[in-house]
């Protein structure tokens, strides 16, 4: 008889059909989205759902992009991610319940030296094969962090009241992992 672990396929992320974004609030009015452009994740599936899998994820920190580079430095720098002493920030999942299409992740997220438990929405897509006969997998991943958390504590006080960038971080990923072996 077969086990679930025999039926475990492994699977990467496919950067060039992924984007892992994130939106902080700005002056307290609007939002300023942000990408890492260097980035990967390995996930292990057991059949064509998520039960069972188990999800690692990294992304560069210097790899950042808000679309302004003077922005970005000041993120890479130690009032944000301190890009020089900690090149990485880490997901690695601890369980995943759901069914269908809609799943919560949990997991430790780690920036920095802090590293803090998360829950994420996932979004399951299912499989599909492409034009070539590779195997790929969709999903679409979102949540909330507050990044004080991770000692993500710069900040400046607006002249009229308020603050130039909000605690909240909302994370949204949509992701393509291709199937391998």
């Amino acid at each position: 008889m077969e086990t679930a672990v025999e039926k475990m396929t492994k699977w990467t992320i496919d950067p060039s059909h992924s984007e892992v974004q994130f939106k902080v609030k700005h002056l307290m009015i609007s939002s300023v989205t942000g990408s890492f452009k260097e980035f990967g994740a390995e996930a292990e599936l057991n059949g064509d759902d998520l039960s069972g899998a188990r999800v690692s994820f990294w992304a560069n920190t210097a790899s950042i992009d808000t679309n302004s580079a003077d922005r970005d430095k000041h993120l890479r720098s130690a009032d944000f991610f301190d890009s020089e002493r900690f090149p990485k920030l880490m997901f690695e999942s601890t369980a995943l319940e759901g069914s269908g299409n809609t799943w919560k992740l949990t997991g430790n997220l780690t920036i920095k030296d802090a590293k803090r438990p998360v829950v994420l929405d996932v979004e399951w897509s299912g499989i599909a094969k492409d034009p070539w006969g590779n195997t790929k997998a969709g999903l679409r991943i979102s949540g909330r962090i507050d990044r004080k958390e991770w000692g993500l504590n710069w900040n400046a006080a607006l002249e009229a009241g308020g603050v130039l960038v909000s605690d909240e971080v909302r994370i949204q990923c949509e992701v393509q992992l291709a199937q391998q072996g």
